[in-house]
C-alpha cells in the first residue's frame, strides 16, 4: 500500500454544503499551482499519479488541488439533484480557490472537468493561467453523451471490486481494448467504494437525472464563445483515439482557433484517457511548467 500523497480540505460551497479537495504539494514561489477537475461520475482519485507527480516534481515542485464536486466522492449529496448543474459547480469550484487562496492556476479538466474550465474562464478570467482539456472541447459528440447517460446511475450491482472490474471491462473494453486485469481492478477501487457489505457507486445515483435531456437527435449547443475566453492562454488538449465524445475535427477546429494550442492523442484509449502513463505526465507537466512564463498580451 502507497502511503497517501495528499491531505484532506473540507470547503463549504455557497449553500453551506460540504466539498471535498484532496491537496498535494506545498505552496511554491514561482510555480502555479494545478486544478484538476475530474469528469461527471469520476472523482478527484483520477488525478492521483498526475497530481502526485507534479508535487513531487524534482526541478519544479507545485500545489495541486484536486476537487471532488457536490455529490461525489467525499464531498456531501445534495438533497436536491436539480443543483447537480454546470452553473452551481462552477460556483462550487470558485468557492473552493477562493477559500484556498489561489489567484491563478492552471486547470486540468478532464470531460466536465474542461467544460467547467472553459465556464470560469468566461466569469473570471484572470484565474485560468493555462488549461490541459482531457477529451473534451466545445463541441461535444451526442453519441457519446447518450453512451454515457446509458450507465450513469445504471451500474449493475457488484459484490467485490473483482466484479465491478469485469462490469467496468464489459462496458468500456471497446474504447479501452489494452487495458489489464490490474488497470481494470485499479479502475474499479475508483468507480466503487464499500458500504454496509456491497459496493456502490462513488457518486450520488441521482447523477443520471442531469443526462435526462440527452438524445441523439439533439446535440448540445456548442461552447466556442467560453473556448474563446481562453485566447490569451496557453492550451493543451489529449484526445483519446477511440473517444466517442470529442472528435478529431472538433480538435483541428480548436488549433484553428486558438493557434499554438497543443494537442496529443493517445491511441488505444477512449474517453477519456488515464493520466497515469509516465511519459503522458511528463508531457503535461513540461506544459504546465511553460505556462509558469509571463504570457503575451
Amino acid at each position: 500500500m502507497m502511503a497517501q500523497t495528499y491531505s484532506s480540505n473540507t470547503i463549504s460551497a455557497q449553500d453551506g454544503l460540504k466539498l471535498h479537495v484532496r491537496d498535494y504539494g506545498r505552496h511554491s514561489g514561482g510555480a502555479l499551482p494545478v486544478i484538476c477537475l475530474p469528469g461527471l461520475s469520476r472523482t478527484s482519485a483520477d488525478f492521483d499519479a498526475l497530481a502526485t507527480a507534479l508535487a513531487g516534481h524534482g526541478e519544479q515542485p507545485r500545489r495541486v488541488l484536486a476537487l471532488d464536486y457536490r455529490g461525489r466522492g467525499l464531498s456531501e449529496y445534495d438533497r436536491d439533484p436539480a443543483n447537480y448543474n454546470l452553473l452551481v459547480e462552477t460556483g462550487d469550484v470558485l468557492s473552493v480557490v477562493t477559500a484556498l487562496g489561489v489567484s491563478s492556476a492552471v486547470f486540468v479538466g478532464t470531460s466536465r472537468g474542461g467544460i467547467l474550465t472553459m465556464l470560469l474562464a468566461a466569469q473570471r478570467p484572470t484565474l485560468i493561467a493555462g488549461a490541459v482539456f482531457n477529451d473534451i472541447g466545445p463541441v461535444l459528440e451526442p453519441q457519446g453523451l447518450v453512451r454515457i447517460k446509458g450507465y450513469v446511475g445504471r451500474l449493475p450491482p457488484a459484490k467485490s471490486f473483482e466484479e465491478g472490474a469485469d462490469i467496468l471491462r464489459w462496458l468500456f473494453a471497446g474504447q479501452f481494448p489494452k487495458l489489464t486485469s490490474d488497470d481494470w481492478l485499479a479502475d474499479a477501487k475508483r468507480t466503487f467504494r464499500e458500504q454496509n457489505g456491497r459496493l456502490v457507486p462513488t457518486y450520488d445515483p441521482a447523477l443520471a437525472k442531469t443526462l435526462e435531456g440527452v438524445d441523439v437527435e439533439r446535440p448540445q449547443p456548442p461552447l466556442w464563445n467560453a473556448f474563446a475566453a481562453l485566447g490569451r492562454v496557453p492550451l493543451m488538449v489529449i484526445r483519446g483515439a477511440n473517444s466517442d465524445l470529442l472528435s478529431a475535427a472538433t480538435v483541428e477546429a480548436m488549433q484553428a482557433s486558438h493557434p499554438g494550442l497543443t494537442a496529443i492523442e493517445i491511441p488505444d484509449e477512449g474517453h477519456p484517457p488515464r493520466l497515469s502513463d509516465p511519459e503522458l505526465i511528463s508531457r503535461i507537466a513540461a506544459f504546465i511548467a511553460l505556462c509558469d512564463q509571463p504570457q503575451p498580451h
